[in-house]
């Protein structure tokens, strides 16, 4: 597919990939840049790297790609910093997994090219919003997700209670309670991630729905859900002894307090990644999940 041209790039980048794996890549996506007459900022953190950058404000500098350095965390991260403003996310992934990007480390200066001559898809991905609401209803956080809200323990290694219900909040429809470690509200894109370890389905990215995956329950009889993307969930604490927090895409999040309802529905804002043409869901999950693989021949 073919798409407009990039002309002002910003990069962020994970500090722990290293500081001349990062510098490599800076430089290989500048040379690239440069090569087709478009400009590269980075955040202030990597402005070290490669001196004679620019530097950009995530919130208020005007860009028009946004190039993420590191793994899926990177991502989530630079995915949530230009959340609504419709700029197109590429994931170099410069970590062990990373699931969601698009480019190795290897193939930056190839897959560059591509993006940069137009040779590239956009997968518009569905988010998550949530409230922490307290019994008479005020408002305690809100957050806004690509991957997942995770309800759980914050404390000691004991069990929760948890009450599950499901519809607007004049009209709850309950789905039932349960105990255990606590619970996964995922979307399809983060049903690769956290909820899949916990037993939860693979969904492909483009369905309307979004899922309710149980964390290590206490009872055979409660098994994940895959819940229409119109609808609403209701998470409310019921256990009084230990504290509760939520954890929004594993990075940000606060308390959950007894009795305080988490509310999360289908976000109205889609993140735009980019796609090389060569790429595609279910090749990521043979390449880096083994999904589906075929056993070995002899023997």
């Amino acid at each position: 597919m073919t798409g407009p041209r990039f002309r002002r790039i910003a990069v962020v980048g994970r500090q722990g990939a290293g500081r001349e794996r990062l510098r490599t890549a800076l430089d290989e996506i500048t040379g690239v840049a440069r090569g087709f007459g478009a400009s590269v900022a980075v955040e202030p953190g990597l402005a070290a790297l490669v001196p004679g950058l620019g530097t950009v404000d995530m919130k208020r500098d005007d860009f028009d790609l946004l190039v993420s350095l590191g793994g899926d965390g990177t991502l989530l991260r630079a995915a949530r910093s230009v959340f609504g403003r419709d700029i197109p996310v590429l994931g170099v992934n410069l970590g062990s997994l990373g699931f969601l990007t698009s480019v190795s480390a290897e193939g930056i200066e190839t897959g560059l090219r591509q993006v940069l001559g137009g040779r590239y898809a956009i997968e518009a991905r569905r988010t998550l919003e949530a409230q922490v609401r307290s019994p008479d209803g005020e408002v305690r956080g809100a957050y806004r997700v690509l991957n997942d809200i995770v309800v759980h323990n914050a404390g000691a290694a004991q069990v929760l209670l948890l009450d599950l219900r499901v519809g607007p909040q004049d009209d709850l429809d309950e789905i039932g309670s349960f105990s255990g470690d606590g619970v996964i509200l995922a979307t399809p894109t983060g049903s690769t991630a956290y909820s899949l370890s916990a037993g939860g389905p693979i969904v492909v990215p483009e369905m309307n729905c979004f899922l309710v995956t149980p964390i290590l329950p206490h009872t055979l009889a409660v098994r994940p859900l895959v819940v229409p993307g119109q609808e609403e969930i209701t998470v409310t604490a019921l256990d009084r002894r230990e504290p509760m927090f939520l954890t929004a895409d594993g990075q940000e999040g606060g308390p959950v307090g007894h009795l305080d309802r988490v509310v999360v529905r289908m976000g109205t804002v889609r993140i735009p990644l980019v796609r090389l043409p060569e790429h595609s869901f279910f090749a990521t999950l043979r390449q880096k999940l083994n999904w589906a693989a075929r056993p070995l021949d002899g023997g």
